[in-house]
């Protein structure tokens, strides 16, 4: 018998099945952890014939010992070849750069910096190579590597020690076929990114176990920081307090007082962070907590730091991983602080630069209409930006009027014919409840992504067949008030279109049957 690698260490294999791979693709709805799988193939059966092929998966894996896995998860570079990052200016008419240990947070001249790869050292490994690598590792409890994060360690933090890391395994989230919702609205190939399947219940772990990783890092190299602060709108202070407390290290949140859900503020308390809810919004607690940090040894966490987005980048990494290396046509993503925008054009980009993929998705940034100082710039044409004084959104989380990486953002949506749309309290919340009925559980932010999908596809920008990919941000556990609110009917300025309320009666059996009747059931 002869054995044949395939599944997703060969290239393209599963064209040989059906040419039409969408098709075959959409049978394998809620991609979970990747695996290596062997065909065995008689000398009489090519693939590509009719008929069923037997296929066991690889069995040598759990017969290793601990520390061959551990060397199973090795890269396998030409000698001599040091993979290493840095911190270079964004600006380009700056030249400024540092050292990764250093404690820095803006250029020479006072714009962003960002983390840079050695990208000639990274090109020293094949694109196969790296596909084989990453889906070694990926799921696999050898640690950290079975992270989505650090099972592409040395294309985040490629300097950084084993023992340093701080992971809870993040990552790895589910890419779900929205079939149902995708027929509701005419398309064939749309799919929703969970990733707020994660730890603390938002895509923040992702950065976050990359930045307290450093952090512990320059702390055991000897750097003076006493705690590490944040200003969140929730969803960060949730991913900084769990990080910290794994890794051992004071934590500090500047929140907006009276502005974030319940189960949001609950969990840095839980996790011991000091909490202080501070009477004033996001921009105000953002800019308190710089001032903080440049008096003080506290480092600080916002996603003006770029160690977040290297994090950050591996969505799309594992986008392109779960759809066995192709990347979709659309990427639609909720923008507020926009560091998430720049960090998903990064990790596509870096996929084509290495020669992973051919080409990069569009991306479409989806803005609350009361937070949404980016698309008033995109539909001024880029020709001007100012901040705008946010006002209260269902979708809490990307209430920012004044956004650290605007710039950053643009240059994405440049650079890949990207658009931006805006979606008003009832539009998000009535397209979450929507698409909540058709299977999903929608935090607020992912309705405004998904209320922008609905726009692109009414003027007919996405096409029914584009592979699409939504980016569900957090879990909508940590926004029950609002739910409850909306089928309830008691949302101020929203008609609660697709409310389901509850149906309060006694215990009488003919009162039952009425109101099983009332709605359709019987």
């Amino acid at each position: 018998m002869e054995v044949v690698k395939v599944g997703f260490v060969a290239q393209q294999p599963w064209e040989s099945y059906s040419t039409n791979r969408r098709s075959l693709l959409r049978t394998k709805r809620g991609f979970g952890r990747t695996r290596n799988v062997f065909m065995t193939v008689t000398p009489d059966r090519k693939l590509g014939t009719s008929g069923p092929v037997p296929h066991t998966i690889a069995p040598s894996w759990w017969k290793l010992s601990d520390e061959e896995k551990k060397r199973a998860m090795q890269v396998n570079k030409p000698e001599g070849v040091t993979f290493s990052a840095k911190y270079v200016a964004f600006d380009e008419d700056d030249d400024s750069e540092y050292d990764l240990n250093q404690v820095v947070y803006r250029a020479k001249k006072g714009g962003l910096l960002e983390v840079q790869h050695d990208m000639k050292a990274l090109s020293q490994v094949s694109a196969e190579e790296w596909k084989d690598l990453f889906d070694r590792r990926s799921g696999r409890t050898v640690y950290p590597y079975g992270s989505g994060v650090w099972s592409k360690k040395e294309w985040v933090l490629p300097s950084i020690d084993d023992d340093d890391v701080v992971s809870t395994f993040e990552g790895n989230t589910n890419l779900l076929w929205a079939e149902r919702f995708g027929k509701e609205l005419g398309m064939t190939d749309l799919w929703v990114k969970q990733c707020g399947n994660s730890h603390s219940g938002s895509f923040k772990d992702l950065g976050m176990t990359v930045l307290v990783s450093q952090v512990k890092h320059m702390i055991r190299k000897g750097a003076n920081i006493s705690a590490v602060g944040c200003a969140s709108t929730g969803d960060t202070s949730a991913a900084l307090s769990a990080y910290c407390a794994a890794a051992g290290i004071p934590s500090i949140v500047f929140l907006p007082a009276d502005k974030i859900s319940v189960a949001q503020l609950v969990q840095p308390i839980a996790n011991g962070s000091v909490v202080l809810s501070l009477d004033t919004d996001f921009d105000g607690c953002m800019k308190v907590v710089q001032q903080v940090t440049s008096e003080f040894p506290i480092y600080l966490a916002n996603s003006m730091n770029s160690l977040r987005l290297e994090g950050q980048k591996t969505v799309a990494i594992e986008i392109a991983q779960q759809f066995d290396w192709q990347v979709p046509d659309w990427v639609v993503v909720p923008g507020g602080n926009l560091g998430n925008v720049y960090a998903f054009y990064k990790g596509f980009k870096m996929l084509q630069e290495l020669g992973l993929v051919d080409r990069i998705p569009r991306l479409a940034v989806a803005q609350a209409h009361n937070a949404n100082p980016l698309y008033r710039a995109y539909m001024s044409g880029w020709k001007s930006y100012s901040p705008v004084k946010a006002e209260k959104t269902l979708a809490s989380a990307i209430q920012i009027g004044d956004p650290v990486s605007i710039q950053r953002a643009i240059r994405a949506l440049k650079d890949t014919d990207g658009v931006v749309g805006e979606a008003t309290e009832e539009e998000l919340m009535d397209v979450a409840a929507r698409a909540d009925r058709t299977g999903m559980f929608n935090c607020p932010h992912t309705g405004v992504a998904l209320a922008v999908l609905a726009k692109l596809r009414d003027q007919g920008l996405i096409q029914h067949d584009d592979r699409t990919v939504v980016i569900s941000t957090a879990h909508g556990l940590k926004f029950t008030e609002s739910k409850t609110l909306y089928h309830e009917g008691k949302l101020h300025q929203c008609r609660s279109l697709y409310a389901n309320p509850v149906i309060r009666i006694p215990a009488n059996m003919d009162r039952i049957v009425d109101a099983l009747r009332s709605r359709s059931i019987l």
